[in-house]
């Protein structure tokens, strides 16, 4: 089983998304067959069976063995996935493209960068997934309290500008057997359940300076 499946089908990201087959996905981290999945959901083992038959069209859940009782081969199945992605490839027509308006203090830029990443990624994993190799790849993930819009804006632009010295210091474009990556740096507010002591928006910080561009640095190998 896989730690994270990204679902690139239109057909495959639907069946998810229904309520019971995402209950049965869920239920299936463990093994089970369709009798022990009705008694686990509350659900008619037919009811059951159609829908992990659907699921298994579409590559989320897979024969984990079968077992002989009497006259009956129960089939028990295992979900293919711990966790499943939806990769915005599903929306390809209408998903955010970062080039239409790259703005470094805007929220709907930062998401759709989010969307690229998430879209690549998942290429990515795929890919190496078929290949049977591992994807090269890094990744921070910290949270940083601010006392005031000022140290945000401030932060902002001390983080600008030692990425681009790092972009500016590594990057190398006449090396031919060179791989391209791609670097995304975000900051936003967690959300909380309560209401913020200030909005969102207070006192905009400064633009930071832009990194230079070189060909789009990045968090995973293009393969």
């Amino acid at each position: 089983m896989l730690d994270v499946a990204v679902i690139e089908e239109p057909a495959a990201a639907e069946a998810s998304l229904d309520p019971i087959r995402a209950g049965i996905l869920a239920a299936l981290a463990e093994p089970g067959s369709a009798t022990m999945l009705a008694a686990r959901l509350g659900l008619p083992r037919q009811k059951v069976n159609y829908h992990l038959k659907e699921l298994e069209r579409h590559g989320l859940v897979e024969l984990a063995e079968e077992r002989r009782k009497g006259n009956v081969t129960e089939r028990v199945y295992r979900a293919t996935a711990a966790s499943y992605v939806i990769s915005p490839i599903v929306l390809a027509a209408v998903s955010p493209d970062p080039a239409r308006s790259p703005d470094q203090l805007s929220a709907r830029w930062l998401l759709a960068l989010g969307s690229r990443l998430v879209q690549e990624v998942g290429q990515l994993l795929t890919g190496a997934a078929r290949a049977g190799q591992r994807v090269a790849s890094f990744g921070i993930d910290a949270e940083v309290r601010f006392a005031s819009a000022a140290d945000r804006a401030a932060f902002a632009e001390e983080l600008a500008r030692s990425v681009a010295a790092l972009v500016g210091r590594y990057h190398d474009e006449s090396t031919p057997a060179g791989r391209t990556h791609r670097v995304v740096v975000g900051l936003h507010q967690v959300p909380t359940t309560t209401a913020p002591r200030g909005p969102a928006t207070d006192t905009p910080a400064p633009t930071p300076p832009a990194p230079p561009a070189p060909p789009e640095a990045a968090q995973e190998n293009r393969r």
